[in-house]
């Protein structure tokens, strides 16, 4: 057999990132559809992600600790390109209103926040957008009340920033580009 030919194997490391990265972008792909994570709670996330070139912020001490073992630079919210905050308290506008947004001319500046929701249950939303052919309806708890309108006040497309809700091992993607309406 040639080296050539050889075809590298995942471990179970990598294939739990792969997999995790790929239920991520059908997330955003597919505005409001519940994805399935292989593994609960924010740190397959983070894994998945970040690497030693990406600013990180995270509210959660023990989860700060863990990214920064991967070699990522812990920075304030308002310098870091990865975001994982807790949205269910008043704190969560302080640091939502100094996430990353970018500008016209450069979007991808736009941070990627994380954090936990509950689904099925809560205020009900109505999304629209690329991605959703007509509209898709979503309700979530969990989350503090008056969080959608700061939302749309920072997330102006092209710019904003995405945002990946997580309930166990499940995830739904909001990125800047889909447009909620509370209802």
């Amino acid at each position: 057999m040639s080296l050539l030919a050889a075809v590298p194997v995942p471990d179970a490391f990598e294939a739990r990132t792969n997999a995790t990265f790929e239920a991520l972008m059908w997330a955003l792909s597919r505005p409001g559809s519940v994805q399935s994570l292989p593994e609960p709670g924010m740190q397959g996330i983070a894994e998945a992600l970040l690497d030693r070139e990406c600013r990180a912020f995270c509210d959660q001490p023990a989860l700060a600790n863990k990214v920064a073992s991967f070699g990522v630079a812990l920075v304030p919210v308002a310098l870091a390109d990865h975001c994982f905050l807790s949205l269910d308290g008043a704190e969560a506008f302080d640091l939502l209103a100094q996430v990353q947004v970018g500008s016209a001319l450069y979007p991808d500046a736009g941070a990627t926040v994380v954090a936990e929701a509950r689904f099925g249950t809560g205020q009900r939303l109505r999304l629209t957008g690329p991605g959703i052919e007509t509209f898709t309806d979503i309700a979530l708890d969990g989350l503090a009340f008056g969080l959608w309108a700061l939302r749309a006040k920072l997330c102006r497309y092209p710019a904003g920033f995405d945002l990946f809700l997580i309930c166990g091992a499940q995830v739904i993607g909001l990125p800047r580009s889909a447009t909620i309406e509370v209802f």
